[in-house]
C-alpha cells in the first residue's frame, strides 16, 4: 500500500490550537484523515507570547492526530496573525535588456528586485509579496508581462511583513514541538481562511473575509482575484466574554459559558411588553444564582462587536471600499457563530454578509466557520502539492504569489 502523502494545517489561536490532517485520494478527492483541538495558553491577542507553553499544546494536538492515523507528522502550514501584521504598496521600475525589447522573465526578476528595495523599521521583516499588477510603458494595469514588448518595465507589489521577535516565537513554537513549517508555509489567519470560503468570482468582484478569532480579527480584502489590503485587529471573541464577566460580575468560565449558550447580535427592543422582552435568564442555584435579562447580556455583546465592525469600516475606508464591495463581508471564526452577527454586520457596514461555508471536500466540517483557517492551511498545501508534486509545499493564496516565487531565489 502506497504512503499517504499527508498535508497538515496548525490552527494556532488566541483560545485553542487546531490541527486538520488530509490527503488527496486516487480519484483527487480530499480525505479528512483526522483532527484534533487542544485548548491554549501562551498566545495573546493572537501573538504567541510563551513558545515553550505554546508548543506543549501543540505537541498535544499532533500526537492525538498522529496516533488517529498511525503516521507521524512533520511538517505543517501554520497560520501567523496579530496587529503588529503589517502591509506596503511598493514600485519597481527598470529598463527591458533585450535587443529586441521583448520582456524576459530576468527582466520580471528585476522590476521585483527593485520593487523589494525599501527601508523597513527596526525588528520588522517581510514575510511575502504581492503583484498587484505591472505596466509596460504608457500601459497599465498588466497581469502577465512576459514576451510583451516595451521599453520600460514597472511593477506595484503589496508587501506583508511582521515585527521579528513575534515571528520568531512563532517559528520557536512550531519547531519546539518537533515540526518544520517553511516560509512558503505560513499565512496570515485571514488569507487561509479566504482560500477555504472565497469562490473566485467572488474576489473577481470584490470582496471582504472577516475572521473574528478569540483574541484578534483578521480583514483580507480582494478584489480583480487579488489581495488589496489585509489588516488584524487586538479585537476578538475572548473580549466579548471579558466584557461580559465585568458587566455580570461573573468569572470567566460562567461569562463563557453564557456567551455560548445565551448570546447573541439580535437587537432586543425595550419598547412593548411581550412575555419575550420580560424573561430573565437564570443560571445556578442558590447563593449562586444569577439572574439577568436578555437586553443586558445583548447591549454588552453588541458594544464590543460594533468596535470590531468600526476597526473593519476604517480599515475599508484607507482603500476607499467602504460599503463598495459587491461580494460583501464574509464572516468566520469562532466569534461568527453569535446569533445576528449577519445582520448586524450588514447594518454597520452597509454590504451584503453572510456566514462563510468551507467548501466541498471537508465532510462534515463544512458548517463551521471556526475551522475555516485550518481548512484554508490545508487547501493552500494541497494546492502546493499539485504544483510541485512533492512535499514540503508551498502556500498557493494568489496566482501572482506562486508566480514571484519563481523569479525570486
Amino acid at each position: 500500500m502506497p504512503k499517504l502523502n499527508i498535508i497538515t494545517g496548525l490552527d494556532i489561536g488566541t483560545s485553542s490550537i487546531k490541527v486538520l490532517a488530509v490527503s488527496r485520494s486516487q480519484d483527487n478527492e480530499i480525505q479528512v484523515l483526522g483532527q484534533a483541538q487542544e485548548p491554549c495558553m501562551g498566545v495573546r491577542r493572537g501573538v504567541v507570547v510563551e513558545p515553550e507553553e505554546v508548543a506543549a499544546k501543540i505537541s498535544l494536538a499532533i500526537q492525538r492526530v498522529e496516533a488517529a492515523i498511525s503516521e507521524k507528522i512533520t511538517n505543517v502550514n501554520v497560520n501567523i496573525s496579530g496587529s503588529h501584521i503589517f502591509v506596503m504598496l511598493s514600485h519597481g521600475e527598470v529598463a527591458v535588456s533585450r535587443a529586441d525589447q521583448k520582456i524576459s522573465k530576468e527582466d520580471v526578476a528585476r522590476a521585483l528586485s527593485a520593487a523589494r528595495t525599501f527601508p523597513l523599521p527596526h525588528n520588522r521583516e517581510i514575510l511575502d509579496v504581492f503583484i498587484k499588477s505591472f505596466s509596460v510603458d504608457s500601459e497599465k494595469n498588466i497581469k502577465e508581462v512576459i514576451g510583451m514588448q516595451g521599453v520600460k518595465l514597472e511593477v506595484d507589489i503589496l508587501a506583508m511583513g511582521a515585527f521579528s521577535p513575534y515571528y520568531n516565537n512563532l517559528i520557536s513554537a512550531v519547531s519546539s514541538a518537533g515540526l518544520k513549517a517553511e516560509e512558503g508555509d505560513i499565512a496570515p489567519s485571514a488569507l487561509a481562511s479566504a482560500e477555504a470560503v472565497l469562490s473566485l468570482k467572488e474576489k473577481e468582484e470584490g470582496v471582504a473575509v472577516l475572521d473574528i478569532g478569540g483574541g484578534a480579527s483578521d480583514l483580507a480584502v480582494f478584489e480583480e482575484r487579488d489581495l488589496i489590503h489585509l489588516f488584524v485587529a487586538p479585537i476578538g471573541s475572548c473580549h466579548i466574554t471579558q466584557d461580559i464577566a465585568l458587566g455580570l460580575k461573573i468569572d470567566m468560565e460562567t461569562a463563557e459559558r453564557i456567551k455560548r449558550e445565551f448570546g447573541s447580535c439580535a437587537p432586543v427592543h425595550s419598547s412593548g411588553s411581550s412575555k419575550k422582552q420580560k424573561q430573565k435568564i437564570e443560571i445556578g442555584e442558590g447563593a449562586e444564582k444569577l439572574v439577568f435579562s436578555p437586553k443586558i447580556l445583548a447591549t454588552i455583546i453588541e458594544a464590543r462587536v460594533e468596535e470590531i465592525f468600526e476597526q473593519v469600516e476604517k480599515e475599508l475606508k484607507k482603500i476607499s471600499r467602504a460599503g463598495l464591495l459587491p461580494g460583501g463581508i464574509v464572516l468566520v471564526g469562532g466569534g461568527s457563530k453569535l446569533p445576528g452577527i449577519v445582520e448586524f454586520a450588514k447594518k454597520k457596514l452597509k454590504l451584503p454578509s453572510k456566514l462563510g461555508r468551507i467548501k466541498e471536500g471537508f465532510a462534515g466540517l463544512q458548517s463551521d466557520p471556526s475551522l475555516a483557517t485550518v481548512c484554508g492551511l490545508v487547501l493552500a498545501g494541497l494546492e502546493g502539492e499539485e504544483e510541485t508534486g512533492h512535499s514540503p509545499v508551498k502556500s498557493a493564496f494568489s496566482r501572482v504569489k506562486k508566480l514571484f516565487r519563481i523569479f525570486i531565489p
